[in-house]
């Protein structure tokens, strides 16, 4: 029979002592261990919800546009707007951005009516008010009204469930930019396609 009398420093029988700030260790009626509480299990692990979840592209802006900065900024929606938006009802291709009495706002953006909306249901194309800091939108109107560029939105999505929209200044292309990006794009599906063959 093993022999279960305490030792030095120890308050339980066998030597275990239990960590300090935790409930008294439980013995196991069925071999006559000694079992660690609850308290110190590990906690189960759990998958990690996604911070980010994308809505819609503008997949035209980087050919229409050279881009040249970009931002991630707020934007001010009905209720029955983001219910939509969560079930992926928007496009961005004919939205831009303007500056209006200091502030930045998004046209032609469609977002369609929320299936089950009711007469309060909002208008899909309506003007809709970015957020930015004051800073941002100060250098944003030098460079639309010194440069001559647009504000383009290229994506819109959730972030922390809040609607974002990542705009970009933008300057727009001449015909013969277009083609030379058609050409690269048929370049380097060319190349990958030779690469995949000789695999």
């Amino acid at each position: 029979m093993r022999d279960t009398a305490a030792l030095p420093g120890s308050s339980l029988p066998g030597g275990f002592a239990p960590h300090p700030g935790t409930r008294r260790p439980l013995r196991c009626r069925f071999q006559g261990r000694l079992l660690p509480s609850t308290v110190n299990r590990l906690p189960s692990l759990t998958k990690p919800s996604a911070d980010k979840e994308v809505i819609a592209r503008n997949k035209r802006a980087r050919f229409d546009y050279e881009i040249l900065e970009t931002w991630e900024a707020g934007i001010v929606l009905h209720g029955t707007e983001v219910k939509s938006l969560r079930n992926g009802k928007a496009n961005l291709t004919d939205a831009y951005g303007i500056v209006k009495d200091g502030e930045l706002w998004l046209l032609n953006l469609h977002i369609a009516p929320y299936e089950m909306g009711t007469a309060w249901n909002h208008e899909p194309t309506r003007t809709r008010k970015l957020l930015l800091h004051a800073s941002e939108v100060r250098h944003l109107i030098g460079a639309i009204e010194r440069k001559g560029l647009t504000v383009v939105p290229l994506e819109l999505r959730f972030r922390n469930g809040r609607a974002k929209v990542v705009i970009a200044l933008g300057r727009g292309k001449k015909l013969h930019d277009k083609r030379a990006d058609v050409k690269e794009k048929d370049a380097q599906r060319e190349l990958a396609r030779v690469v995949r063959t000789r695999r």
